[in-house]
């Protein structure tokens, strides 16, 4: 049998993961079912990711990464500053509506960390990354349609953060599609008060 490196094995063992994790939710992820998920050894993951816990952040880079690169890609061309967070917002409320996204088993890592406390450090790096990247892309926005914001982009990320998390949690527990559309458009309208411009709440791409 030919020698898979650790290099290798590293993505075949995130996807594992996640493929296992999304059907059967983060508390059947343990390393032996991981494992049995790609049909290794369980001593495969441990050599390759050290622990569980690392396993389980790199899981979350890895949503986290493909969630931002299909955001990005979003941004309308020769777009105002307005429309272009309101297709950054619409983008990203549809992977979360989108279960091959994996956008629920992100959440709901995020959420088993705050109860695991191997895990404290993991969670909190992830979500200064997600404010990070956020703050990114409404800098980015504002550089490519030359606006001025009136707060720091970290702070008009954490607002939009904020109201987003809701949202989200708002629709795995009681899904309401018109509330849910009012209320992304009522959140990126603030978003975009907030960072010196206007938006109307009817121009938000959710479709």
């Amino acid at each position: 049998m030919a020698h898979v490196t650790a290099a290798e094995r590293r993505p075949q063992l995130i996807n594992a993961a996640i493929d296992l994790m999304s059907r059967e939710g983060v508390a059947a992820g343990s390393t032996r079912a991981i494992a049995g998920e790609l049909g290794v050894s369980q001593a495969t993951v441990h050599y390759t990711f050290g622990t569980k816990e690392d396993l389980y952040r790199a899981v979350m880079d890895q949503i986290t990464d493909e969630l931002t690169a299909r955001v990005e890609r979003a941004a309308p061309e020769g777009a105002g500053f307005a429309e272009t967070i309101a297709a950054l917002a619409g983008e990203l409320w549809r992977t979360m509506l989108e279960p091959a996204t994996n956008h629920q088993l992100l959440t709901e890592l995020t959420m088993f960390a705050l109860r695991t406390p191997r895990l404290t450090e993991a969670r909190q790096e992830h979500y200064r990354r997600v404010i990070e990247v956020t703050a990114q892309l409404v800098a980015a926005a504002a550089a490519r349609t030359g606006h001025e914001l009136a707060q720091p982009a970290a702070t008009v990320a954490r607002f939009f953060l904020a109201g987003f998390d809701g949202l989200t949690m708002q629709r795995l527990c009681l899904p309401d599609e018109d509330a849910e559309r009012v209320g992304l458009q009522a959140l990126v309208s603030a978003t975009v008060a907030l960072a010196g411009g206007r938006l109307e709440l009817a121009d938000v791409p959710t479709d």
